[in-house]
């Protein structure tokens, strides 16, 4: 496993969990991640990415959600854990991220190559 592979999968357990909306994707939009992220994705054409970025939707974004909960980017993971980036619909966890957490992730993010998800 790379050293990245080791922070992403250090700074995810940092990071609180709480069960969004069901059917909610208001959070859901283009983003940036890393490129050791986006491998564990599945690859999309070039038309879904162009399909989705019109709509400015995440490509992974299907019917009922995202399609890839579970190996969502550190950003999305972000989305209603901290006030900066507070969820819309009110959810959240009983107890927000650390401060010290969010910048962690935050640094990670800026030192990394980002790529359009």
């Amino acid at each position: 496993m790379s050293d990245n592979r080791h922070k992403i999968h250090f700074l995810r357990e940092l990071i609180p969990t709480f069960a969004c909306e069901p059917g909610c994707h208001d959070c859901c939009g283009p983003v940036t991640t890393s490129s050791e992220e986006m491998a564990c994705l599945p690859r999309k054409s070039a038309a879904e990415q162009a399909a989705a970025l019109e709509r400015l939707d995440c490509v992974h974004l299907g019917p009922d959600g995202c399609t890839v909960y579970e190996d969502r980017p550190m950003i999305c993971r972000l989305f209603g854990t901290t006030p900066r980036m507070a969820c819309p619909r009110g959810r959240g966890p009983a107890t927000m991220i650390e401060p010290e957490a969010e910048r962690l992730v935050h640094g990670f993010i800026a030192s990394t190559r980002q790529v359009l998800v």
